[in-house]
């Protein structure tokens, strides 16, 4: 049984594990794992630490297939003080993920440093979730997920951890990691449940925006879900780690009815 995500095999090339297996098709990658991967790559692309990642947005451009697939990545605008960064999730000559990030001048600001999203109650307040039983899929057994009180459909509070690392023999960073649990959001507070005779509401998209970078292993997620009249949803989340906020999430979904 792989421990990681993802074992690198050369040439910007990464065999999806069993750990990354979808949770509406078995032989596809989940979202969660594939962005994660993806912002390694980014932050690993011609590091500048006196610049910080501050806001990743992922294209789903197709079926993630559950098998090796290359990872490619460019600056798209250079600078001295803002940059755009771009990486590619490739599979058989076609793009499946495409992910564009801005990476923003750190300086120090805390004379005026504010926040008006409240902090969660920590994981230690929550209850063991066997997510498994709502929905299949590697991805979903490699989590420990916690629930806080006051879950329901269509608003949740979560928090999840993962044991595994992304890349087998590669360190992560802290932002990496979490960033590779984020998609699970769409999952955590369904308003109805998935299968067959219910609905389909995969994402298209995900968009991730940070104020400051996340630490630790845990990502506490407090989850909104709303279901438009015309087939379109938006799952919307305040990202948290232990020490509180660090930025905002948001799914737009494809709503379909299932046979």
């Amino acid at each position: 049984m792989a421990d990681s995500y993802y074992r690198a095999v050369g040439d910007g090339q990464f065999e999806a594990t069993i750990h990354s297996q979808g949770a509406w098709n078995a032989h596809e990658q989940h979202m969660a794992p594939a962005s994660g991967l993806l912002a390694h790559c980014l932050e690993q692309f011609e590091p500048r630490p006196e610049l910080q990642m501050a806001r990743i947005s992922y294209e789903i451009l197709g079926l993630i297939p559950l098998d090796t697939v290359q990872v490619a990545t460019r600056v798209v605008r250079p600078g001295r003080t803002i940059e755009l960064l771009e990486a590619e999730m490739n599979h058989g000559g076609r793009t499946a993920i495409r992910a564009r990030a801005w990476r923003l001048a750190t300086s120090d600001t805390s004379p005026v440093a504010a926040l008006e999203d409240e902090p969660m109650p920590g994981p230690a307040e929550g209850e063991e979730h066997d997510a498994v039983a709502e929905w299949p899929g590697g991805y979903i057994q490699s989590i420990d997920v916690r629930r806080l009180k006051g879950h329901r459909s269509g608003h949740g509070k979560v928090w999840l951890r993962t044991p595994h690392p992304l890349v087998e023999g590669q360190p992560s960073s802290d932002m990496a990691r979490l960033i590779g649990l984020i998609d699970t959001a769409n999952g955590i507070a369904t308003r109805v449940p998935p299968g067959p005779g219910s609905w389909a509401f995969p994402n298209v998209d995900l968009q991730v925006h940070l104020h400051r970078q996340p630490v630790g292993e845990w990502l506490g997620l407090d989850t909104r879900v709303t279901f438009g009249r015309e087939g379109v949803g938006l799952t919307s989340s305040v990202l948290h780690d232990l020490e509180g906020p660090f930025g905002r999430s948001e799914q737009i979904l494809t709503l379909r009815k299932l046979p």
